[in-house]
């Protein structure tokens, strides 16, 4: 529901989406409460992005998203989404050598079974953004 709800958000802009952000994060909390480890840790790497989309003064942060994706890694070192999901908020935050370090890790992990397109797509995009930063 928080997926579909974050989608949506995205597709209407920040002006609209923003409406949504206390539903997602509701339903995120939820999924911490009763599995931390469902899909390898999605609620924390949903909620790592939720903190990096939403603007601070409507209760994003920089400091907590690091903190879940971080958290969303105890379940699968090598998730690719976590990975690039802190890469981009390293290159918000300007730590260039940090975001080069998490982009090399999402080209460098194994294909997942259960995360196959998602891989290959998040390989992409890690490969197209590392050779931008050169």
């Amino acid at each position: 529901m928080a997926a579909n709800m974050g989608a949506l958000a995205e597709s209407f802009g920040l002006r609209q989406g923003i409406k949504y952000r206390k539903p997602i994060k509701d339903e995120l909390l939820t999924v911490l409460r009763l599995d931390p480890a469902f899909q390898q840790g999605s609620a924390d790497r949903a909620l790592g992005r939720w903190y990096f989309k939403v603007p601070s003064i409507s209760g994003g942060s920089h400091k907590l998203s690091e903190q879940h994706l971080r958290e969303s890694l105890k379940y699968n070192d090598n998730s690719t989404a976590s990975h690039f999901f802190l890469a981009e908020l390293f290159i918000d935050d300007n730590r260039t050598a940090d975001a080069r370090l998490e982009l090399q890790k999402v080209l460098d992990a194994p294909f997942d079974p259960q995360w196959t397109p998602e891989d290959r797509e998040f390989k992409d995009k890690a490969q197209k953004l590392l050779a931008s930063l050169k």
